[in-house]
């Protein structure tokens, strides 16, 4: 298993996530992040800055029918199972389109769901068909490897730091599970953005939430590795997995360009 690239704590793997997750050790990784395939890209369009564009993504993006695209999520959510700790979680990223299938393979593969989250989007995209209510919101799933787990969960820090432009968290009250955190930054997007990147912001409460400084987590679809970034910037380590050698570029240049932009993001 050959390393694309490594450096200070982060490394990127090139190619199928389920070939690359078969060579790593068993129960090495304290959290996952995974944004798997949504299986949008079916020729239709959406409306970005106001214009209708494709949504095609790539070949990676595109559905192979339900029973196979269940068993794709089936297969990489059981390899994932292995490589996590004995008390390691994860978290799923997705929308209506994909996010229920992941629901239900981490209950046939007997993982503990802990919370879903609503990540409400402010700027979303309105709906060009007028026909539906306008898409606001992406969920994540936070689950524990199994029923026994004792996982981490930082609950001062997610109840008492100051979490900036999220109007939905109260000071000095519980974080509830619906988020408001905002669209990419125009720093984030410096050397151009992945279809579906997250923003750092949404990266770095799930990992100040989930994990401890040293930690390691693995992104086995980690497209520009947002998760990566964060982790780095948060005194993490991490691996990052991705089929396609253009998006781990691009996570290269943004990894190696982390000291310009430290002030950014404020990180505890």
């Amino acid at each position: 298993m050959k390393k694309y690239y490594e450096k200070s704590g982060f490394r990127l793997y090139h190619g199928n996530c389920l070939e690359i997750l078969s060579q790593i050790p068993e129960n090495i990784f304290d959290m996952i992040f995974a944004d798997p395939p949504y299986y949008l890209s079916n020729g239709g369009f959406t409306c970005h800055a106001g214009k209708a564009v494709n949504v095609n993504k790539g070949k990676w993006d595109k559905s192979n029918g339900i029973e196979k695209d269940f068993q794709f999520h089936m297969d990489w959510i059981n390899a994932c199972k292995r490589a996590l700790k004995p008390n390691g979680t994860i978290w799923i990223s997705g929308t209506y389109h994909s996010i229920y299938s992941c629901g239900f393979a981490l209950q046939k593969s007997d993982y503990k769901i802990l919370n879903d989250i609503i990540w409400f989007k402010s700027n979303a995209s309105p709906n060009l068909s007028c026909r539906y209510f306008t898409a606001s919101h992406e969920t994540l799933l936070w689950a524990s490897k199994d029923k026994k787990s004792k996982h981490t969960f930082n609950y001062d820090l997610m109840r008492n730091d100051d979490w900036g432009d999220d109007f939905l968290k109260k000071p000095d009250k519980q974080m509830r599970s619906v988020w408001a955190i905002g669209a990419l930054k125009l720093y984030e997007k410096k050397f151009g953005k992945h279809p579906t990147q997250k923003p750092l912001e949404l990266l770095k409460r799930i990992i100040l939430a989930s994990t401890n400084k040293g930690d390691l987590i693995l992104d086995p679809f980690t497209g520009s590795s947002t998760t990566g970034i964060m982790a780095n910037k948060l005194g993490r380590k991490f691996v990052g997995v991705d089929i396609e050698s253009e998006y781990l570029d691009l996570s290269i240049k943004r990894f190696e360009d982390l000291p310009k932009i430290k002030k950014e993001v404020s990180c505890q």
